[in-house]
């Protein structure tokens, strides 16, 4: 997959997996990369820039695996984020749709 598609909508991927559940780093790359081929650190800076603007916090939980891990939870503000960027992401694709002739 072309690398500039994958850039312009991990972040909304990423507060979209969040929304549905709170996760852990490596679980949310793992996840991820079983749709979208992306390398392990690839989401680590978008959960920085995310957590830097408040738009999710970070808590550790104990984990019968090993150390505790952090884990992501959307705040209030990430949630209107992730409405605005899925609109976004919609209209998007409603343009791309009209300029391919609907051949997606």
């Amino acid at each position: 997959m072309n690398i500039q598609f994958k850039k312009g909508v991990l972040e909304l991927c990423v507060l979209s997996m969040l929304i549905r559940r709170d996760q852990y780093g490596y679980e949310l790359a793992s996840t991820l990369s079983e749709t979208i081929q992306i390398a392990d650190g690839t989401i680590y800076p978008i959960l920085r820039k995310l957590a830097s603007d408040g738009q999710v916090t970070t808590y550790l939980q104990e984990s019968s695996e090993g150390p505790p891990r952090k884990y992501y939870a959307v705040t209030p503000a990430g949630r209107q984020t992730h409405q605005a960027l899925l609109a976004e992401w919609q209209q998007f694709i409603q343009h791309v749709h009209v300029i391919t002739g609907g051949d997606l």
